[in-house]
């Protein structure tokens, strides 16, 4: 049984020390049964220490805020006034934060300093480190550990070393150690080096000659590694990426990551490619309070399968001029119609064949909103699927103005001004004026919005064909009536409590007929059939159409709400109906009198499956025309099963599968298929496994994918991620991939 502190005294004992002894523990039978020559030796009686204290009170001018006390327990203690003291068995001395334990301990006043030896215990800081000798100051938190095992807690890292030297409280120096997040006396892997400089301030940790070890075989042997000691970003090399596709063959590439700033970093990726020769590329980014953006430019000098200089560049920028005027821009170019498909990796970087270039200005007012748009398009041709190029505008004036509920009246105008550009189309400017007016009559039980509209538009054309004026114009009066009722009762369903609604809905739409057929088109073609379309005035998307219409859209909706508002299941039905025959049209297709009758169905029926529905039924043949759906099983994480069916008539019909499922403990398996039925192929794939460890998981992913209609490219991707030390990887980044294909997917390695 310990005794009750035999001192206790204000930590200004000495004022050449900043930090003092405050309690000296000593159990009451021991100090009894020391002998007077031990007693002579003992620290001096509380007495003696009083009057220091008041002596150097007296002459303290300027005092400063003191250290916490040091305080110390041991078994048996000696020393001299002034000099040091000496503590053994059992000893621990804390000083705020800083825990020592020892068998032997001496503390030396003028150094303010502690030196500990045999099954030493160091907490600092909260790391733990436990050694044959510990030396350290305690107010600058330097000195040494020797022979140490250590455990930090910032990131759950442990190692063993030779010797830990402290440079101040938030570096320090690991001579001939190892390191590891990995817990344990066998860790799965580490790094073993020469030294490794640790600064928690910085948050980063440098290896210096280092070898990491996977399963104790090295894997990696490098003259110096630097990462973060957390998930923040830090300059330098990334791990090493190397791969194969069966177009460039063999590639290695080393990434350099610059940190520049908390919102601005510098990427550089450098890679040779076994067929081709040396890739260079970086990527930007940038974030600012008025601006944001990122930029990707890359190339190749001298492509050795084509003999050519090749690139592709990436740039989007958004940024606030002044609070309500903003730039933005996106461009997008590629040296060929190829180089996407030749340097992809990944089933995300192959199917864009239309690469925007935007440059736009735009200012907010309180009602109304202004713009001026330059655009284009760079179009990679597929040999065995051309497709037209879009016109450019150059440029494109918009002016929006909006007032709701003036009078009990929305007002609204919408101006343009276009000039089209192409090289090979009819070229010319277009004036467009859509002004409309609404009253709305909306009520908790139903709704009623009669709108009238006028649609203006003026070209001026200056290559006109044979049957197009180089002037037209074009006026048309629209008139449309939209009203909806919505019923509720309380219901059950598969035992559950629900709210469920009955929405009927009828929209009326007039419009005059106009002959368009010597007008250009810039812009328009039909509009994809679906629930939100049928409830729009034209038929047409873009402005140089303006369908005639005498006709009705009737839809039913229901939904099933749970008591706070969620929505549980949506049922929806609707079909429009035509009372005269349409005159305007692009393709001289027939004209029906009622139009495909819609159905669609969007559910979650539990927590752990959801589930869309989408149908459109020919009413002349009673044939699909289009159909999808889909279905998600996800009973918990990393676990999801998806499945996909999309059909279009003459043109398409796929089947979709992905899934994310444990195979075995810690093994799981990914992949997804994309099989068309009419091609009797595979259009992307990508399968793989995937192992969780405790400190670091391995993922394998093989890939096919499409390059074009009748060209396909296959790689893979080997990644070992190392918890709080790297991702080392061959063939890219299979991470990416998954989450892009797989619905629902959840890395191995998140928690």
């Amino acid at each position: 049984m310990r005794s009750k502190p035999l001192l206790s005294h204000s930590p200004l004992w000495f004022p050449t020390v900043p930090a003092i002894i405050a309690s000296v523990l000593l159990p009451a039978a021991l100090a009894h049964a020391q002998s007077q020559e031990q007693a002579k030796q003992a620290t001096p009686a509380p007495a003696t220490f009083a009057e220091d204290i008041a002596q150097r009170r007296s002459s303290a001018a300027n005092p400063v805020k003191p250290e916490p006390p040091l305080e110390v327990t041991a078994l048996k203690v000696w020393g001299r006034t002034d000099r040091f003291v000496h503590f053994e068995k059992e000893v621990e001395m804390t000083r705020g934060d800083l825990r020592l334990k020892a068998d032997k301990a001496t503390y030396r006043f003028l150094e303010d300093e502690a030196e500990a030896e045999g099954q030493v215990s160091l907490t600092r800081n909260g790391d733990c480190y436990d050694g044959d000798r510990v030396r350290v100051q305690l107010e600058r938190r330097t000195g040494f550990v020797e022979n140490p095992v250590y455990r930090l807690i910032r990131n759950h890292a442990q190692g063993q070393a030779k010797r830990i030297d402290f440079l101040d409280e938030e570096r320090s120096v690991v001579h001939q150690g190892t390191y590891s997040t990995c817990q344990g006396v066998s860790p799965d892997w580490y790094l073993k080096t020469e030294t490794l400089q640790l600064d928690t301030g910085l948050d980063t940790g440098t290896a210096s000659r280092s070898v990491l070890y996977f399963k104790d075989t090295p894997i990696l042997v490098a003259p110096s590694i630097t990462f973060p000691l957390s998930s923040a970003r830090h300059s330098g090399f990334l791990p090493p990426v190397t791969g194969a596709t069966s177009k460039g063959g063999v590639e290695f590439g080393l990434p350099y990551y610059w940190n520049i700033a908390p919102n601005r970093d510098v990427t550089l990726y450098p890679k040779i490619i076994s067929r081709r020769g040396l890739q260079l590329g970086a990527e930007a980014r940038y974030l600012g309070e008025q601006y944001r953006g990122e930029s990707t430019l890359e190339g190749i000098v001298g492509d050795r399968q084509t003999s050519t200089n090749r690139y592709a560049l990436t740039s989007l920028h958004e940024q606030y001029l002044m609070p309500d005027l903003k730039l933005s821009w996106n461009l997008n170019m590629a040296s060929d119609d190829n180089y996407p498909t030749d340097f992809s990796n990944s089933i995300t970087k192959t199917s864009v064949r239309l690469l925007p270039r935007d440059l736009q200005l735009s200012y907010g007012g309180s009602f109304w909103n202004a713009s001026f748009q330059a655009s284009g398009y760079q179009v990679l041709q597929d040999v065995n699927a051309p497709i037209t190029r879009p016109y450019d505008r150059l440029p494109q004036l918009q002016l929006h103005a909006e007032q709701l509920d003036v009078g009990g009246f929305d007002m609204s105008v919408d101006t343009m001004l276009t000039r089209f550009w192409h090289p090979d189309l009819v070229r010319g400017d277009r004036a467009v004026v859509a002004a409309n007016l609404s009253l709305p009559f909306v009520r908790s039980g139903y709704f009623i919005k009669p709108q009238v509209s006028v649609h203006a538009t003026n070209y001026h054309l200056v290559n006109p064909s044979a049957k197009q004026d180089a002037d037209a114009h074009r006026v048309v009066p629209i008139f449309s009536l939209d009203s909806g009722l919505v019923f509720e009762r309380d219901t059950r369903l598969f035992g559950r409590d629900f709210t469920q609604t009955l929405e009927p809905r009828l929209y009326y739409v007039n419009i005059p007929y106009r002959d368009q057929s010597r007008l250009p088109n810039f812009d328009s073609a039909p509009a994809d059939f679906n629930f939100a379309q049928i409830f729009t005035e034209n038929r047409f998307v873009g402005q140089d159409r303006i369908g005639d219409a005498n006709q009705v859209t009737t839809a039913l909706v229901s939904r099933y709400l749970e008591n706070d508002g969620s929505e549980r299941l949506k049922l929806a039905v609707g079909q429009r109906f035509y009372f005269n025959h349409q005159r305007v049209t692009l393709d001289n297709a027939p004209s029906p009198s009622r139009s495909d009758l819609l159905l669609a169905a969007t559910g979650r029926w539990s927590s752990t499956l959801s589930g869309d529905l989408a149908f459109q039924l020919s009413q002349s043949n009673r044939r699909a025309i289009q159909t999808s759906y889909s279905v998600q099983w996800q009973p918990e994480a990393k676990k999801v099963l998806n499945l996909g069916y999309r059909f279009q008539r003459d043109s398409l019909e796929q089947v979709d599968i992905s899934g994310q499922w444990p195979l075995a403990d810690r093994l799981y398996g990914v992949g997804r298929v994309n099989y068309s039925l009419m091609d009797k192929r595979v259009v992307d794939g990508i399968a793989g496994l995937e192992y969780k460890a405790d400190c670091w998981s391995l993922r394998f992913v093989a890939q096919r994918f499409a390059t074009s209609t009748t060209t396909s490219n296959t790689g893979f991707s080997l990644q070992l991620e190392l918890t709080g030390l790297a991702r080392l990887g061959v063939g890219g980044n299979p991470l990416e991939a998954l989450k892009r294909n797989i619905a629902g997917y959840q890395s191995v390695s998140e928690r």
